[in-house]
């Protein structure tokens, strides 16, 4: 039987996957042959997508990116056996940008079909689950501890000391929160693994669970992903029926049952303590810390809040152990990383590695420069509050600690590109103006230093006292950084001082004009 893979989470939709879909199953109809259609997630190289992969006996091969009026073409040239077609890619294991890839966390994506149970235990799936109910909790702790995995939304705080606080506080009842509420620009590797391999993140979410002795989660994720959002709850229900999730997990004394919260388009409440807020049914408000989540954090009982990929994560540290996981890495940054790619950018999409490798031969060898074919003049790292990155720090290493010691941080790991045609004035006025409205309220730094750090940079841009009001931009990045209570207004000024350290010339040029005349 030949089966036909054709890409079915919102990227590829996005490009056309759902018409290329309803063309494929008309031709298959037209021509009478019986095949099987199913929808996995992508593999993430979105500029091959829609990329449709035909498997038989021989394996899988590739073709894309594939339009709707390519089709009829396709079934004439044979591509059900893997005849040869202009959109022909071969096998897709074997394309450089999934060659150089150590897939870990994104093994099965692209590969599976996200909501069957029996194609997901038949790729390695449950196999961390079974050995963590085997365990004790603070082997499980350990383990985690021990691999050396650190958040994987931004802060990079260890997991293990997370859980580790968690399993220790006395409480009658004790939460998982996945933090999905992915909102930096750039980032799509949350919203990959929910619509992609869903039943992995139940999985990590259940041995989370199990390991601190939480009973039950919830899954935060942000209104704009509503096909994350089906997926994740359709998966939730076939966990349920399976015995996965419920009062006894595969058949143990450990109970953990979970469910899907969406919220309401608020940036802020990616912030761990906004989203306890807002899973409360409260305003999404930044909380004053201490107390720590970890010890009073979901209606006041002792939460693990930790991002999609980190928890998605820790099935393959329980499969294969601690060491195999961090034998991937560098420095204390250890396992692997799902870079993001995008912006203006040749080659888009996903790419998970260890960490190590340089910031250039991420964007130039494995991005392929930027799209509009002009020189890259800058990439952000970390969303619309990293830093910008010039070319000549492009020798940096992909490293939590590397990062920071060049002012930047790593984050969610978007990178966003851009070429020499972008004004970093301007971009160093968006961070500020981003934040301002994106702001809570609940803190002076960031609500009016934000609002007056547009008004400042818009003083820049008219050459009016450009250099004084430079120096007034300093000043209260300065005052954000260090007096914000969370981190949108902490990392404001990552963008607006990188911009205006690195790319002088974008600033200076008004300066002078303001001088001549």
């Amino acid at each position: 039987m030949t089966t036909i893979f054709i890409p079915g989470d919102s990227a590829s939709i996005a490009v056309g996957a759902d018409r290329v879909a309803k063309a494929i199953a008309a031709e298959l109809s037209a021509r009478k042959i019986d095949a099987t259609i199913i929808r996995n997630g992508s593999r993430g190289a979105f500029f091959l997508e829609p990329m449709v992969e035909v498997a038989n006996a021989g394996g899988r091969i590739a073709y894309g990116p594939v339009k709707p009026s390519d089709v009829k073409a396709l079934f004439d040239a044979g591509f059900l056996t893997g005849g040869a077609h202009r959109l022909l890619l071969g096998k897709p294991q074997e394309l450089p940008f999934f060659a150089r890839q150590t897939r870990l966390t994104f093994a099965r994506n692209g590969i599976t079909d996200p909501l069957s149970l029996a194609d997901y235990e038949a790729h390695g799936g449950l196999a961390g689950l079974r050995k963590a109910l085997a365990m004790a909790p603070a082997e499980i702790v350990k383990t985690v501890t021990d691999s050396g995995l650190r958040g994987r939304g931004g802060a990079g705080f260890p997991t293990g000391i997370k859980w580790n606080t968690v399993m220790g506080a006395v409480a009658d009842r004790k939460y998982i929160v996945c933090n999905a509420d992915e909102g930096d620009s750039a980032t799509f590797a949350d919203r990959m693994v929910m619509e992609g391999d869903p039943f992995m993140l139940i999985e990590g979410m259940a041995i989370a669970g199990i390991a601190v002795g939480a009973t039950k989660g919830f899954v935060y994720i942000r209104s704009e992903y509503p096909h994350a959002v089906r997926a994740m709850e359709k998966a939730i229900q076939l966990a349920r029926q399976a015995g996965i999730l419920g009062v006894s997990v595969l058949g143990s004394p450990n109970a953990f049952d979970m469910e899907v919260r969406v919220g309401a388009g608020a940036y802020v409440c990616g912030e761990e303590t906004s989203l306890l807020n807002s899973l409360e049914g409260k305003r999404g408000v930044v909380r004053a810390k201490p107390p720590l989540p970890a010890l009073q954090g979901l209606f006041g009982k002792p939460t693990v809040v930790n991002n999609v990929i980190s928890l998605a994560s820790v099935p393959v540290i329980l499969e294969k152990g601690a060491q195999f996981y961090k034998d991937f890495g560098f420095g204390r940054s250890r396992g692997t990383m799902p870079i993001q790619l995008a912006g203006n950018v040749k080659n888009g999409g996903l790419f998970e590695a260890a960490f190590g490798m340089t910031l250039g031969e991420i964007v130039n060898d494995i991005g392929g420069g930027t799209l509009s074919g002009r020189p890259v003049k800058a990439v952000q790292v970390g969303g619309p509050l990293g830093a910008y990155f010039p070319p000549s720090l492009f020798d940096t290493p992909f490293d939590y600690e590397a990062f920071a010691g060049k002012d930047g941080l790593i984050g969610h790991a978007g990178i966003t590109v851009f070429d020499d045609s972008a004004d970093m004035l301007k971009q160093a006025r968006f961070a500020m103006e981003f934040c301002a409205i994106e702001s809570c309220g609940k803190c002076t730094p960031c609500r009016i230093g934000s609002t007056r750090g547009v008004e400042t940079l818009d003083k820049v841009a008219r050459n009016i006292e450009p250099e004084k009001n430079i120096a007034l931009v300093t000043d209260l990045c300065n005052t954000m950084k260090f007096g914000s209570l969370c981190a949108l207004g902490g990392f404001t000024p990552y963008p607006v001082m990188s911009a205006i350290r690195h790319f002088p010339d974008d600033f200076r040029p008004r300066a002078l004009a303001a001088a001549a005349e």
